[in-house]
């Protein structure tokens, strides 16, 4: 029988058998695995991608893709997808990329392939103009693959920074993440954390024990709380895993697409002239009695609502996005409820990259400032607070969005300055009639301008409050900046929402040019 002789073989269907392999590519490994995965309480990677984007918009990339690695029994396992799904979707009908390892298959772990796909992904991103969002629980780099793993990372650092201030990139982290793989997270704009189910370190429990002695847990050591709240790593805390993603969601829709566009603007029915008049007592009087500063940002803003980053680290500072009428804007404020508001070293870390992040983003910065100066002390100083002091600075100064202060209570020394004074180039400066503008409070200044007189005085005591009261009456009452230009308008509380809102608009089309240079050299 010559060959065509020979029988016709059964006709494949392509269509069937495609259908056939995608499937077992979104099944994963098997069910015992995902069972696995949801007792620790935690979700499946698609799991997770669905509740972060629309229903029905991810387009998935690389679903067939699988490691060419061989050694250590890596050549009899080779699952589809090499543990980390990539692709992109929707978020409120905008486009965001999006890639989230699979802990059921070499239990997220970096390889070569693995890693490649992340790099095609961040790519698309970068190309497409959209945000980044990666949804991680990995164990890290895949050891039987050696050096190709940690290359792997290495191309991952560098998109990150590649793509820093160009698009939004957002670190999700919903289960283990040590050593190298943690500065990735630590390159992006905002770290999300789930409270016992994400971890950070560079370092694990076990090596801190064998070098140093110490006894800790993995929750002790890089837990969502300790990132939160101590390290200021993680931007966010929550109690599970949609409630996070749900704010990931929110937050993508308070963000433009990447640095060429403005944020979204959304409709609201608050009122552009709305009055503000609780504000005089929402605030006292008395420069010494604290207060929320966060009440007078939910009085301002459209409808009271406000997103707060990193509430739990550096509280004497607030940094916020919200909408004035519509318009997306960022909000820096001093806490007075925390440490009476004063700068200290994590305070100006922190308000300096939000600033950083908002001028990367077009978003316009209103500084609320009530401030008694820097934080004194040995700690402080050796700390580098003059270093860490000066980042907050070079942020206000480098930035060229839209920039509006206002002084609400008291300003002090260099802490005034520093909280975008009209001298370091805020577009305006606003005052209520109860501030105080000053190189110090009014009894400090007191003591060291009148010491001979108020030492030689009868009445020691009678002196000092009658130099106080001098020095208030010439240096200190709220009009003093204003007649020296250094304040564009001392404005009635009640009209706060209404004259930012008018300046806001005012500026919108501000366009402003940085000297020809490579890049600056800020203190880090």
């Amino acid at each position: 029988m010559t060959i065509s002789d020979a029988p016709p073989l059964p006709a494949l269907d392509p269509a069937a058998e495609l259908a056939a392999i995608k499937a077992r590519a979104v099944a994963g490994p098997d069910e015992r695995a995902t069972e696995r995965q949801h007792a620790k309480g935690k979700l499946t990677a698609r799991e997770r991608i669905g509740l972060l984007l629309d229903e029905g918009s991810f387009h998935e990339i690389e679903a067939l893709r699988r490691h060419r690695a061989s050694g250590f029994g890596l050549e009899a396992k080779k699952p589809y997808t090499d543990g980390v799904v990539t692709g992109w979707g929707t978020v409120h009908g905008r486009t965001v990329f999006v890639f989230a390892h699979d802990f059921r298959i070499f239990g997220g772990a970096l390889g070569e392939a693995h890693a490649e796909k992340i790099h095609k992904v961040m790519d698309l991103a970068l190309a497409a103009g959209a945000p980044l969002v990666s949804l991680n629980d990995g164990a890290g780099a895949r050891i039987q693959e050696g050096v190709s793993a940690l290359a792997g990372y290495g191309g991952i650092f560098q998109r990150n920074t590649k793509a820093s201030g160009v698009i939004p990139q957002i670190s999700v982290m919903l289960g283990p993440c040590a050593g190298g793989a943690a500065y990735s997270p630590a390159l992006t704009d905002f770290v999300f954390m789930v409270r016992g189910t994400s971890q950070m370190f560079i370092t694990g429990p076990d090596v801190v024990r064998a070098v140093t002695g110490e006894e800790i847990t993995q929750d002790g050591l890089g837990g969502a709380d300790v990132h939160a709240a101590v390290s200021g790593v993680a931007a966010f805390a929550y109690e599970d895993e949609p409630g996070c993603l749900e704010d990931v969601r929110h937050l993508l829709s308070l963000l433009p697409a990447n640095n060429r566009e403005t944020p979204p603007r959304e409709h609201t029915d608050d009122p552009a002239g709305r009055r503000t008049d609780a504000l005089s007592c929402l605030v006292p009087a008395n420069p010494q009695h604290a207060y929320d500063i966060r009440k007078v940002i939910e009085e301002v803003v459209d409808d009271g609502d406000y997103f707060e980053v990193q509430p739990a680290w550096a509280t004497n500072v607030v940094c916020a996005l919200a909408r004035m009428d519509g318009h997306v804007t960022g909000f820096v404020a001093n806490q007075p409820a925390s440490l009476a508001g004063v700068l200290d070293i994590h305070a100006s870390e922190k308000a300096a990259r939000f600033v950083q992040f908002c001028d990367a983003f077009n978003i316009p910065l209103v500084t609320l400032v009530d401030v008694p100066g820097f934080l004194p002390g040995v700690d402080q100083e050796h700390g580098g607070i003059i270093r860490h002091g000066a980042k907050l600075l070079y942020a206000y100064c480098n930035a060229t969005v839209p920039r509006i202060s206002l002084v609400l209570r008291k300003a002090y020394g260099g802490a005034y300055i520093v909280m975008d004074s009209r001298s370091i180039g805020a577009d305006l400066a606003l005052a209520w009639p109860t501030n105080e503008i000053a190189v110090m409070g009014a009894e400090g200044a007191a003591n060291v301008i009148f010491r001979r007189e108020i030492a030689a005085a009868e009445d020691p005591e009678a002196m000092r409050a009658q130099k106080i009261k001098e020095y208030t009456t010439e240096l200190m009452h709220p009009y003093y900046a204003a007649e020296r230009g250094l304040v564009d308008d001392v404005i009635d509380p009640g009209e706060t929402r209404s004259v930012l809102v008018g300046a806001l608009a005012m500026l919108r089309p501000k366009y402003a040019d940085l000297p020809s240079r490579k890049h600056g050299n800020p203190p880090v």
